[in-house]
């Protein structure tokens, strides 16, 4: 299909989502299907499922914000299920305004477009179709046509509840062009869209001098007032403002707590009445789900005056920290980097990875728990196994702390900063040690740092670097093992034979004489020893194995080497030990020899062809590991 036919083919697609028709007839639309005269909160709600959820015992993953928010699963389950689920339930906690109170850059302004570009999407379905008086301003609920003494009977036959009056247009229209002939006014289908402000508004702050309530509530249409002859003809309002165009979906106060007190009383009947007043009319009916946005120190600031308690109770805080995961602020990166036009500069494997634990850590507040550091509990928060802990510790680190999370640098400085080493004229690669010194060379142009915050946060680039130097040291390594895989597999299932006899207190056979032998002691405490395991704790180390065996067993799956975190750690370092001296001698030999220039590119060939690096960060990898051995 050409780009033509494809221009076509879209435009056949838009004229299916046209539908006119009588108010006679949408009745009979909703006594089929009633979903599609829900109030905003249900739609928005059922739009969040509508994507899927994934289930994981009291876990869950909402489909529809895992493609752009990273690392915030538990935060957006609360969000839907204390909020988004209860307001679909015609609780009244749908009369509240939903407040993203967080640090900047944290993911709020994220999650509102997402409803939004979500709302916009989802009225283009059949499940998701949305239907309103033709010719009303506000796109309201055809329902409302329907005079309140009838509502019960209405209500009871279609299965729905009416709720809201008329717009002061449609109320006009109604007398004066149908004669009160409900059953003909026009209704059509309409689609969302914020850019044609069709059910979708958004209001930010400017010169409380100069910003005008009409942005809010519409305004008088001085060109009409002359034809009409009063201010409360309703055909002589522009009903326009962003309440009025938000009716039926979604409204969103950029920076709510910027604007001038004025713009808030509105909320206070919308939010629990769900109308506001406009002009010279009586209050106007919206169906809207109102979010709002800010940080902390704003939110503080507001709470603390008491002018705006009647708002205080009408209003639901949800707290959007920082992502506190080293592998899902990796992904941060390399999603805001995939939208660059610097797709030509390589970025070396590890590279976003050290720059997600020099964030992480800023973030994390210290643990009384012993035995606990910083970097441990990191590892713990990114499911990694960490010695002496297990996962049920995470739960307890969280609960230790209140701030976790609020606090720290943001992903934009880094995204900052690592643009700023991609965009170096001399640079085809850039590599973890680049985007540190970045890091690390903007402390200094970031004007909310505090003296003390940059010592701290310098220091918490040395632990990144500390972490890089291991895990560049491991990958140089593992480079020089091509048969890697083979011989962990050879050391695992040897040492897993010797375990087993251990445990069971039996004796092995030797493969040449055929005699018993007692289990190989030497051979297994070389292989604990790499990760610490003392003498004391090495029979529930070794029972622990076991367990993980049968449980794989169990279910029909093969314990490889890496199936446990440790036990992998441990046979990666032994071979690592007995190749230390030979990566030494070839890393550093300024005219290495045949043989240890054969092994040079064969180390580099298998950084290119398995690993995911270039020839240039290949070489400056081997390079750098070698002067860290040598150290």
């Amino acid at each position: 299909m050409n780009m033509l036919d494809k221009l076509s083919a879209y435009r056949s697609e838009e004229k299916k989502l046209f539908w006119q028709g009588t108010f006679a007839d949408y009745l009979s639309l909703v006594k089929e299907n009633p979903a599609i005269a829900q109030h905003s909160h249900s739609r928005i709600y059922h739009m969040i499922k509508y994507a899927g959820v994934e289930t994981d015992g009291e876990k869950k993953k909402y489909h529809f914000f895992t493609k752009e928010l990273y690392g915030l699963d538990d935060v957006i389950q609360k969000l839907v299920e204390e909020y988004f689920q209860p307001a679909a339930a015609r609780l009244d906690i749908r009369k509240r305004l939903l407040l993203l109170m967080g640090p900047v850059s944290g993911g709020k302004s994220t999650i509102v477009n997402l409803l939004k570009k979500g709302l916009e999407a989802y009225s283009r379905t059949d499940e998701g179709a949305v239907y309103a008086i033709d010719g009303c301003p506000m796109n309201e609920e055809p329902l409302h046509l329907i005079p309140e003494a009838l509502r019960p009977e209405f209500e009871m036959e279609l299965g729905v509840p009416i709720e809201g009056s008329l717009c002061p247009l449609c109320r006009h229209r109604l007398e004066l062009e149908y004669d009160g002939r409900i059953e003909d006014m026009p209704v059509h289908r309409i689609v969302l869209s914020e850019e044609k402000r069709v059910g979708i508004g958004t209001f930010a702050p400017s010169d409380p001098k100069s910003q005008d309530i009409a942005d809010l509530t519409g305004s008088i249409d001085f060109a009409t007032i002359t034809q009409y002859g009063s201010e409360s003809d309703p055909r002589a309002y522009r009903f326009d403002g962003e309440l009025n165009i938000a009716n039926r979906g979604l409204m969103e106060f950029q920076e709510m707590l910027k604007c001038d007190e004025k713009f808030l009383w509105n909320l206070l009947s919308l939010t629990q009445e769900g109308n506001f007043k406009a002009g010279r009319f009586a209050l106007i009916s919206a169906d809207e789900l109102i979010v709002a946005h800010t940080n902390e120190t704003e939110y503080r600031n507001f709470i603390s005056n008491k002018k705006n308690e009647a708002l205080h109770s009408r209003i639901i805080v949800m707290k959007i920290p920082y992502n506190l995961q080293v592998s899902k602020e990796e992904m941060i990166y390399a999603k805001l980097i995939g939208q660059s036009d610097r797709k030509d500069v390589h970025i070396a494997p590890y590279a976003l990875k050290t720059a997600a634990i020099f964030s992480i850590l800023t973030r994390l507040e210290e643990s009384k728990k012993q035995g606990m550091d910083l970097i441990k509990k990191m590892y713990l928060y990114d499911g990694k196994e960490v010695e002496g802990f297990h996962e049920k510790d995470v739960e307890e680190l969280k609960k230790e702390v209140i701030n976790e999370g609020m606090f720290g640098i943001d992903p934009r400085y880094v995204i900052n900063r690592i643009s700023s080493a991609l965009m170096k004229e001399d640079k085809t690669c850039i590599n973890a040690l680049d985007i540190l010194r970045a890091l690390k060379d903007g402390l200094d142009q970031h004007a909310s740092i505090t003296r003390d915050e940059k010592e701290r946060f310098i220091n918490f680039i040395a632990l990144a670097r500390q972490e890089y130097d291991e895990m560049a040291k491991k990958e140089v390594q593992r480079a020089f093992v091509y048969s890697y895989e083979e011989s962990a597999r050879v050391l695992l299932d040897n040492y897993l034979d010797n375990v087993e006899a251990y445990c069971h207190g039996q004796k092995l056979k030797d493969p040449l004489t055929g005699e018993d032998m007692p289990p190989d002691e030497k051979l297994m405490r070389s292989i604990e020893e790499q990760i610490g395991i003392s003498e004391n704790a090495k029979r529930s180390f070794r029972e622990e194995i076991l367990i993980r065996i049968s449980l794989y067993a169990r279910k029909g799956k093969k314990f490889e080497y890496n199936s446990h975190e440790r036990l992998k750690e441990a046979i990666e370092k032994k071979l690592f030990a007995d190749l230390k001296d030979v990566v030494k001698i070839t890393t550093s030999s300024k005219v290495p020899d045949e043989n240890h220039l054969k092994k040079m590119n064969e180390v580099t060939r298998q950084l290119i062809e398995k690993h995911g690096h270039c020839p240039v960060c290949a070489n400056e990898l081997v390079r750098y590991v070698g002067s860290l051995l040598n150290r």
